[in-house]
């Protein structure tokens, strides 16, 4: 299965709540979520990310979870695999060992929603701004272009404006830190 989305940056978040409101949307509670990215050995940014793998651990009330991600299409489109975790230490070491390194924090409030086969997050990540994600989880045969304008057409939808990234979370805070220290 591969996990295929869109994301926007957004200037209103009060707007963007509201469409989704309107829409019948209703929001989860706000959770912070503390994430550690991870890349190959051997991969730097500005280098291209399909057929590399990155690992993430994520920390959300006290919880860990372990995430590897290969994109496959484009940065959007990825091969995902996850487990939770009880020891976020161990699973930092076991990664290291692994062969992966250590990139950037990711640190955001994210509430969430369901709308058909849809996950729609409103993000709010430190140090790189407000975000509208949508995501569809599709088998691997399915053409990660057609179902990124099938998420495009159902933003369009919401008349929130936003301008599209195919960045991920990652490449933004890598590249606000990196404006921010030169």
């Amino acid at each position: 299965m591969n996990e295929v989305e869109v994301k926007y940056r957004i200037v209103n978040l009060i707007e963007a709540e509201l469409a989704l409101s309107e829409l019948g949307l209703k929001l989860s509670r706000a959770v912070q979520q503390d994430d550690q990215a991870y890349a190959e050995r051997g991969w730097s940014y500005g280098m291209s990310k399909i057929g590399v793998s990155f690992a993430r651990l994520r920390t959300q009330d006290g919880s860990h979870l372990f995430t590897v991600k290969r994109p496959v299409d484009n940065e959007q489109s990825c091969v995902e695999y996850e487990c939770e975790v009880s020891d976020r230490e161990a699973m930092h070491n076991a990664i290291i060992t692994m062969g992966f390194y250590p990139t950037v924090r990711i640190v955001k409030v994210r509430r969430a929603a369901i709308c058909h086969e849809y996950s729609v997050c409103l993000d709010e990540v430190k140090g790189a701004g407000t975000f509208l994600e949508v995501e569809r989880i599709v088998s691997g045969s399915s053409s990660a272009a057609a179902v990124q304008r099938e998420l495009e057409r159902f933003v369009d939808s919401l008349g929130i404006y936003g301008e599209r990234t195919t960045q991920t979370y990652d490449s933004l805070v890598w590249k606000a830190q990196s404006v921010s220290m030169g």
